[in-house]
């Protein structure tokens, strides 16, 4: 019966969808509410209630079986991430880089509170490779070191150990070439990243996110692939789709990301310097000028001396 009655409500309302834009008579819409309580048993409101009930959790789908004990769990916010990150680090951040590191710990933390999410070595070599381009020329250098325990921190993972897993990937494919990671990554072998590939294709539940791509991308340039937009593109689609069997519209737009934030990093660090070796230049014009101004004193000092000797001479005579 509770069958019948979805089927007939699906029907009526897409004959409702499909006709909201046509002219209705009120003759009509009286024949429509009274065919429509006939056939659900006269309770609209209550078919209607049993049809969306919902409780979180509790479907049959893959993700409520394994994640449905989480349903209602308490996850921190942005702002609470945030907050933990600006206690930890307990100073201001550079002006220039206060926006860029607020998206990371904002980004970051939305990544690491899903449910499906799992750290492996790649991901940890992808973040701390992102984080090294992205705080490089941090202005106060000394600071950087407690950037990062901060922003780990406030993601709830430790400094160290992500260092730790990240220096196990990159001393794996250090000297590999293309093909030995495109091996690994077809499972060929037993590596650490043959176990993530496999993982990653068996699991249908298996999350990417952003760090995972730019770990494949630091593997790429660890082989000697040239580290441009064009050359990586076709690679990243390659090792997503035929390697991982996954779809690498979202990886490719990263590492495309990746990229644009690179170049414009780098044009940045070149007019840095720029603008350091003209203040140095105007520095030394300042010091050569001063250096100019002291010797002409010096020698306007000595001539003075001359000329206080010259006319001592005839008195002592």
């Amino acid at each position: 019966m509770m069958t019948m009655r979805k089927t007939v409500l699906a029907l009526l309302l897409a004959s409702s969808a499909t006709n909201a834009f046509a002219p209705v008579s009120f003759g009509q819409q009286q024949q429509t509410l009274s065919l429509s309580a006939s056939a659900l048993g006269g309770d609209i409101e209550k078919t209607i209630k049993e049809s969306i009930k919902y409780s979180p959790g509790q479907s049959d789908g893959a993700l409520a079986k394994r994640f449905g004990h989480l349903a209602g769990a308490e996850i921190r916010t942005v702002g609470e991430a945030f907050a933990d990150f600006t206690k930890q680090f307990g100073q201001t951040v550079n002006p220039l880089y206060k926006n860029m590191v607020t998206d990371l710990v904002g980004t970051t933390h939305l990544i690491t509170v899903n449910a499906r999410f799992v750290r492996d070595p790649l991901w940890c070599l992808g973040i701390m490779t992102a984080l090294e381009l992205l705080l490089k020329n941090y202005p106060e250098a000394d600071l950087r070191e407690e950037i990062l325990e901060a922003f780990f921190s406030s993601v709830k993972m430790d400094l160290a150990e992500v260092r730790a897993e990240a220096a196990t990937m990159s001393d794996w494919a250090a000297g590999k070439t293309k093909e030995q990671i495109e091996a690994a990554l077809s499972g060929d072998d037993d590596s650490k990243l043959a176990e993530i590939s496999k993982l990653a294709k068996s699991d249908e539940l298996w999350m990417y996110s952003r760090y995972f791509g730019i770990g494949l991308v630091k593997l790429m340039e660890m082989t000697g692939v040239e580290m441009d937009k064009d050359e990586v593109y076709p690679i990243m689609e390659d090792w997503m789709s035929n390697k991982l069997g996954r779809t690498h519209l979202t990886a490719c737009g990263d590492s495309d990301l990746f990229f644009r934030v690179k170049d414009k990093l780098d044009m940045m660090e070149t007019m840095m310097k720029e603008i350091e070796i003209r203040e140095k230049k105007r520095m030394a014009e300042r010091l050569e000028e001063k250096a100019e101004l002291a010797l002409a004193a010096a020698e306007r000092e000595k001539e003075w001396q001359k000329e206080v000797v010259k006319e001592k001479e005839p008195e002592e005579a």
